[in-house]
């Protein structure tokens, strides 16, 4: 593909290629160096139950044991024999000798009751419990004796051995990504340790000769793309390092991207479009292979992507907006195909659109939009109870219109915008991880 550069330099991206058609064409690129017997492109580590909440399963999973591995009663009370309990009722209860000890620890003979809380295991000759409102301890002739206000069946407030999760039992697939519920389950099943594909790593090098780390002069620009993907890609499960601001300068990029290629994916931020300080592509197009210069996505269309000696390396453009949708767009469903997974679907909120969105056919657009409650005496049944009004400040070097909306409407390429009045979903992409 040398060459490819000047020429699109000269066309300034008059074709643009589909998000969708994009990501396929990377994820392709990405599969196809993937070693075949592994599971993720980043291999597997084991690692302590505890350390797991996030990470993704290399293998499934299946319980190691019963849950509960023992029957346990289902409410506080006493574990009788339910045969003991036949024909007991408020007006003609049952008398049984209270058994020593309590749970495991008594024994339940004919006649016999013994104390028993949620959870306890169930004394050996039991068969049921009665719940502690349905008795009443009597004492006579010193023995202490328990009047039973209900009969039970056999089986009664008892949860039986496996009631939750049984011993071989189908867990969880390959590549579930494990949930702080999920902890609770696995350890119950068995398990103190479990394979996890190993976090993807991830260097991020933020471009310009314009950007500053402190206070900026004139003409100079607070570098935060840099920071905004490095710590996106950290809450995205990856592992990030972010890196001193790189000069417009060839070598100097050149040296920066070879730096990084011992991580999993190389990001770039600014310096990828078509300008004489655009340099990224042609040095992505040097070292290895640009595989999309240009996307029908706004804002964000300069966005290069491409494969350096088997590493992705994503070009995203400098405009922070801009910057952060293409982060969104192709850095997290790359970490997650790393990972041998597919990326979750964001948080929708359905809306009715305040004012008309337009959008060009043929291109994605993403506008900004924040969210408010509708008066409820002017909502119909059935329609959102929000309404979803469009950023003012919508060009893609506002940072503030991002960072201050509750999320953006998408507009699908083939639709030329989106009228006022249309019930939309709101993506939330910040929380979905």
């Amino acid at each position: 593909m040398k060459g490819a550069d000047s020429e699109r330099t000269e066309a300034g991206f008059k074709v643009r290629t589909p998000v969708d058609e994009a990501r396929r064409i990377l994820r392709a690129a990405i599969e196809e160096r993937q070693p075949e017997d592994e599971p993720c492109a980043t291999g597997t580590e084991t690692v302590d139950v505890e350390r797991a909440d996030g990470r993704t399963l290399a293998a499934p999973l299946e319980s190691a044991r019963n849950v509960p591995h023992y029957r346990r009663a289902a409410m506080d009370g006493y574990a009788v024999r339910a045969a003991d309990t036949f024909g007991a009722s408020d007006r003609s209860p049952e008398v049984l000798r209270i058994a020593e000890g309590i749970g495991a620890d008594a024994a339940v003979e004919p006649g016999t009751a013994a104390r028993v809380h949620t959870g306890s295991a169930l004394p050996d000759g039991a068969d049921a419990v009665v719940m502690i409102e349905e008795v009443a301890e009597l004492e006579a002739a010193g023995e202490p004796e328990l009047e039973v206000g209900d009969a039970v069946a056999e089986g009664e407030n008892v949860a039986p051995i496996g009631e939750d999760v049984e011993e071989g039992q189908h867990l969880y697939e390959a590549g579930h990504r494990l949930r702080p519920s999920d902890l609770g389950l696995v350890r119950s099943a068995g398990y103190d340790r479990v394979s996890v594909a190993q976090q993807p790593t991830v260097g991020v090098i933020p471009t310009g000769e314009e950007l500053v780390e402190g206070d900026p002069g004139p003409g100079e620009v607070v570098e935060t793309n840099g920071l905004t993907v490095s710590r996106l890609a950290q809450r995205w499960g990856a592992r990030a390092t972010y890196r001193d601001v790189v000069t417009d300068d060839p070598e100097s990029l050149r040296v920066a991207i070879q730096r990084d290629l011992t991580k999993d994916v190389v990001v770039t931020t600014g310096g990828s479009s078509v300008g004489e300080r655009d340099l990224l592509p042609e040095v992505i197009d040097d070292l290895g292979e640009v595989l999309v210069h240009g996307v029908g996505l706004k804002p964000g269309h300069p966005v290069c992507l491409g494969i350096v000696e088997d590493t992705p390396v994503l070009a995203l453009p400098g405009y922070p907006v801009a910057c952060i949708v293409n982060a969104v767009q192709f850095l997290r469903p790359t970490l997650r195909w790393l990972e041998g997974t597919e990326p979750d679907p964001h948080p929708t909120t359905q809306a009715v659109l305040e004012r008309k969105i337009p959008s060009e056919p043929g291109t994605r657009t993403f506008a900004r939009v924040q969210l408010e409650e509708r008066d409820p005496d002017e909502i119909d049944e059935g329609e959102p109870q929000f309404a979803a009004t469009p950023t003012r400040a919508s060009g893609s070097g506002v940072l503030s219109s991002v960072a201050l909306a509750d999320g953006w409407v998408v507009v699908d390429d083939d639709r030329e915008g989106i009228p006022e009045g249309e019930t939309v979903a709101v993506e939330d992409w910040e929380i979905n991880p």
